[in-house]
């Protein structure tokens, strides 16, 4: 048996109240009921419940004090003292909550164990319905927009098949019935709720259904059109770049967005950005400078910026 002094995390110092301070947070967290089929836990909670039974018996405490007892409430043989009627093993069970009144057990455990206590009276099995279990797991935009099947490995070790539907958004949180902790007394499993997160593409945006595109176009294919093939979330497209177009020129590509979940399949817009070289030509600079002579053109006039 271990220092109940030690099980409970206090000091040989520590008072009747900061003893029982402990052994309330401990159980709180370690009763079987918070962690049903942990048997592990399950252990853990019996050896702090016997730990509290010897500490908050004045008479005990003092006899552990004093070395005339062991841990486990037996007589130490090695100190020579002779056990008193009724010292003896002070047990583990579940049941035991020594030096806790009814009223404090009830605001301690709260309605579980109110609502226990008087079932085990009237002789009827706890029934309680198993607590429900968060998950997370990451799916890409494409997996998120056109649907995907993943694994998650559930509280227990098992694993099940989860289906991210099409047009599945980022937050967005899946139930799957029964695959909670165990209920009680024949209740009912609670469930698990698997939450979607949606790692950003690297130039696709969503907005609602649709799908937005900035896509580069060079100074030729800008100015004279030319055709270029745009991805999309359903593969690459043939789009024609009609002659004389601006950055911020907006192509829409109908039926390419993402299908399905509210308001039918959406669209894709390719918003046009167009790119110099990235090293200066100097060709193209003498013909601009050429051209710019016969009449340049005032692209910030007509929208009203000062001059």
């Amino acid at each position: 048996m271990k220092d109940p002094y030690k099980v409970l995390g206090v000091s040989g110092e520590a008072s009747a109240a900061e003893i029982k301070s402990a052994y309330r947070k401990l159980a709180k967290e370690l009763h079987p009921d918070v962690n049903p089929g942990d048997t592990i836990v399950e252990q853990r909670f019996k050896e702090v419940t016997a730990a509290y039974q010897l500490l908050s018996d004045p008479e005990k405490k003092a006899q552990f004090d004093r070395g005339e007892i062991n841990a486990d409430g037996s007589p130490n043989r090695g100190f020579g003292g002779r056990q008193r009627a009724g010292a003896g093993g002070f047990g583990g069970g579940f049941g035991g909550f020594g030096g806790f009144d009814a009223e404090d057990v009830e605001d301690f455990f709260g309605d579980i164990f109110n609502r226990q206590r008087q079932q085990q009276q009237r002789g009827r099995t706890v029934r309680m319905r198993g607590k429900d279990v968060n998950y997370n797991i990451q799916v890409g935009f494409e997996e998120a927009a056109l649907g995907a099947k993943r694994r998650v490995k559930l509280y227990d070790g098992s694993m099940v098949n989860v289906d991210v539907p099409p047009g599945t958004e980022d937050g967005q949180t899946l139930r799957l019935r029964g695959k909670g902790m165990p209920g009680m007394g024949g209740a009912e499993a609670g469930d698990a709720y698997v939450e979607i997160q949606v790692s950003p593409h690297k130039y696709f945006e969503r907005d609602g259904n649709d799908i937005f595109l900035e896509f580069p176009v060079t100074v030729t294919e800008a100015l004279l059109g030319a055709k270029v093939t745009v991805p999309t979330i359903h593969g690459p497209v043939a789009v024609k770049i009609p002659g004389g177009s601006n950055t911020g020129t907006s192509l829409r590509l109908n039926g390419k967005g993402i299908g399905g979940r509210k308001g039918g399949p959406g669209d894709q817009y390719v918003q046009l950005k167009i790119m110099l070289p990235d090293k200066p030509d100097p060709e193209l600079n003498d013909f601009v400078r050429q051209w710019a002579r016969k009449g340049d053109y005032d692209v910030r006039k007509k929208l009203g910026f000062p001059e």
